[in-house]
Order: structure tokens, then sequence, then C-alpha cells
């Protein structure tokens, strides 16, 4: 019940993937928890924003990219922005969901904080759960996951979800 994709591809091609299938999923009525990512494009040489939209919320887009500067090395993520949307997420799932789309099993995941205990929760009310996790995160997914970890190729991201709602 836990699916994840892998995108080696273009960067934001896996935050399109699940959006894309957010969309999807919502036209056909599912309810849908958790958050996807619109990378906004600043322009030549400039670092996208990135804004989590959270599902099944009307409220805005909550943006998770600081701005530091052109010379700045460090992590451009705004922890207290991620934090706030998990928060608006929570809501979303305790009143139901027929699947949990999680943007990213990223660096913060794999250190006990973001996502983290969100996915833990939508697991244990078993809803499926269906994310990206870069190649680099890996490891600490599988730490995580364990054997609840299912591969799912790309291009059948809509078919396992929907084996997973049949199934239910």
């Amino acid at each position: 019940m836990l699916g994840f994709i892998t995108v080696n591809e273009t960067a934001g091609a896996a935050d399109r993937l699940l959006a894309d299938t957010a969309g999807a999923l919502q036209a056909q009525g599912w309810r849908l928890a958790g958050a996807v990512q619109d990378n906004l494009d600043r322009g030549e040489g400039r670092d996208c924003d990135m804004d989590l939209r959270i599902l099944g919320d009307d409220g805005p887009a909550i943006r998770i990219s600081q701005a530091l500067g052109t010379c700045a090395q460090g992590c451009r993520l705004d922890t207290g922005a991620l934090a706030l949307a998990v928060g608006r997420a929570e809501i979303v799932l305790a009143r139901g969901a027929d699947l949990v789309i999680v943007n990213k099993f990223g660096k913060q995941e794999c250190y006990g904080r973001g996502f983290r205990d969100f996915i833990a929760e939508a697991l244990a009310q078993n809803i499926p759960v269906l994310l990206s996790v870069p190649p680099e995160q890996l490891a600490g997914f599988h730490e995580f996951a364990g054997d609840l970890a299912e591969p799912v190729a790309p291009q059948a991201v809509l078919d396992w979800c929907h084996a997973r709602k049949a199934a239910a």
C-alpha cells in the first residue's frame, strides 16, 4: 500500500507526474490527501520557486522554497513552510481519503521530519500512499518503509492507484 516512483529524467518530472495523477483522480471523484509540488520557473540562471498544493484543501499553495541569493550554497527548503503544509494535509487526512499522494520522500523525511509521520498515519489507517523518492534518498526510504514499499513504473501510476482502490 506504499507505492513509490523514482524518476531520473528531467528536473521536476516526478512533480509533474504526481500533480497530473492527482488531477486525473480528483476529476474521477477521488478523495485525496497530501501534497503535490508546482515548480515555478523564475528565468534562466535562477532556481525555481517550489509551491506545495495541499490536496483536498481549498487554501492557497504554500511556498516551501526560500530565495537565498545568487551566491548562496545552503538548502533552499523553508522547513517552517513545510511544517505548515504537513499540518494542513493532516486536517484533510482526518476527514478521510481514498489515497494519499506526497510529492517527495526527501531528506527531511529521512531525518524523521517533514511528511514522515503523515505517511505513517495514512498507512496505519490502511489508506494507500503514493510518493516520489529521489535516487539519493532510496536507502533512507527503504529503511523507513521496509517491505511495505512497492516500486511503481511511472507509466503505471494510475493503474496502481485504481488497483489499490479496488482492493480496499
